[in-house]
């Protein structure tokens, strides 16, 4: 099993002033991904948002994205999980959170490396803090 983000996640350092990293927000529940980029918002992030796989990729063709945020079932019977496979191969190392409301865990052999997985509901804070974390381990 990849490593389970729980709520319990430590107080991040805080970022230098400046500093504007990019998350890509991929979710096809407009009011779950719209929560989700706010909160990152509010902390600062560059956000971009994408409802499929498809479109997510069109993104971190011509973007820099510093971390995906991904749910696993997506729109148009895209997939999650071969979107994420897909970036790495461009971008190995590329910070990737991954969530589900179908599905309790996420297997070892199904992420990428160095992943974590976060289960829906998530509160908008446990997902600041787990992108703080993750970014601030994997700055490239």
């Amino acid at each position: 099993m990849i490593p389970f983000a729980c709520a319990a996640l430590p107080w991040p350092a805080l970022r230098p002033s400046g500093v504007h990293e990019t998350v890509l927000v991929v979710e096809d529940e407009a009011m779950v991904c719209e929560l989700a980029a706010e909160a990152l918002l509010d902390e600062g992030y560059r956000v971009l948002t994408a409802e499929d796989a498809d479109e997510a990729h069109a993104i971190l063709e011509r973007e820099k994205v510093d971390l995906l945020f991904t749910d696993i079932d997506l729109a148009r019977n895209t997939n999650g999980i071969a979107l994420a496979r897909r970036a790495r191969s461009h971008r190995p190392g590329l910070p990737v959170i991954y969530t589900s409301g179908g599905r309790a865990t996420l297997s070892q052999a199904d992420a990428v490396a160095s992943s974590v997985f976060v289960p829906k509901p998530y509160r908008p804070s446990q997902l600041v803090a787990l992108t703080n974390d993750m970014l601030r381990r994997h700055q490239f």
